[in-house]
């Protein structure tokens, strides 16, 4: 059967978030957001917060970020102890803050030895943890002079030192999203990897269960999709995909939706509340504003709510904000799936 999965996204991917999918069920696996590893290795204040695995601890993919090889070497060896199903290698994230500081797509563009290097430290730390997890690395196409030759020779090496999952959005570092995705290339890396026990999941666009037939059709041999910024706006798409595809997916979760008539109010505080308790004060503020970013655009008057969470300062302001539209165009509330 194929998973589903859902992806790693700054400020999102967290405890909060995680527990408003989870009420829908369909996830195979949550990635976390990026961690830093010099920072976690560091024990910062926060980083408690990066390291909460609720409320699925056996579904979790940490995700590691730096430059540093050997930092993200001891980090990972930190998190294969702890629960969840292993370690993921950022070498995706284009953010120009992220790219400057030779980290995500940067160790794409590196001479290889140096990335090979980081990325066998990386597993032989994991292998010396005693805990036996997975090592997956989640990346793009490379820089916008990448060629296909080099491509798929990269990603051969990757798996020659034990990464057992690439996870491919198949775009160049400067593609926008509203660029077709490649998918022919995560079909051929998949039937490459395929006799090396190497699975490959499609990251890119998949926004309903229409989308995800389409990943199948054209990429039979891909083990499963990885869906993010649409999961932020519809947090039950997994289990809209999966009802909808049980020839791919197995048994469906509609049972747990309850009918999926689902109460966009409800949902929406909740997320709120769920801020309050697994994040710290100092990012609610932010957290919140990023999910309402996306979440605002189920509704018929989108940028007016949306403007209205963005400028919200405080949980009260919020939840004050959200139920006051409600109020105004209350045929938003519901939804049927």
């Amino acid at each position: 059967m194929k998973k589903l999965i859902c992806g790693p996204m700054a400020t999102l991917s967290h405890e909060a978030f995680r527990r408003i999918v989870e009420r829908f069920g369909g996830v195979d696996e949550h990635y976390t957001e990026m961690i830093n590893a010099p920072t976690l290795l560091q024990g910062g204040p926060f980083e408690k917060y990066y390291l909460m695995d609720g409320p699925c601890p056996e579904k979790i993919v940490w995700q590691l970020t730096s430059n540093d090889a050997d930092a993200m070497a001891e980090a990972a060896a930190f998190l294969t102890r702890r629960s969840g199903i292993g370690i993921d290698i950022n070498m995706g994230c284009c953010a120009p803050e992220i790219v400057k500081s030779g980290a995500g797509i940067a160790w794409m563009l590196k001479d290889e030895r140096e990335t090979f290097s980081m990325v066998e430290k990386v597993k032989s730390a994991m292998e010396n943890s005693g805990a036996k997890k997975r090592l997956s690395v989640k990346l793009r196409l490379g820089g916008e002079d990448f060629s296909a030759e080099r491509f798929f020779k990269f990603c051969e090496g990757l798996c020659s030192l034990g990464v057992e999952r690439l996870a491919l959005h198949p775009r160049t570092q400067k593609e926008k999203l509203s660029r077709p995705v490649r998918k022919f290339f995560a079909e051929e890396l998949a039937s490459r990897l395929a006799q090396k026990g190497v699975d490959v999941v499609f990251n890119g666009n998949v926004r309903d269960e229409q989308g995800a037939v389409q990943v199948f059709e054209e990429c039979p041999s891909v083990s499963g999709i990885m869906i993010s910024r649409a999961a932020v706006q519809k947090p039950w798409i997994f289990a809209q995909v999966r009802a909808a595809n049980e020839k791919y997916f197995g048994e469906s979760p509609r049972e747990k939706s309850g009918g999926f008539e689902i109460d966009l109010l409800e949902l929406g505080l909740e997320y709120i509340e769920n801020l309050q308790n697994f994040q710290p004060a100092e990012f609610f503020r932010t957290r919140m504003q990023r999910f309402f970013a996306y979440y605002c655009d189920n509704f018929s008057f989108a940028h007016y709510i949306k403007t209205k969470m963005l400028n919200s300062r405080t949980r009260e302001e919020a939840e004050e904000n959200f139920r006051a539209y409600f109020e105004k165009v209350g045929e938003d509330r519901f939804v049927r799936i």
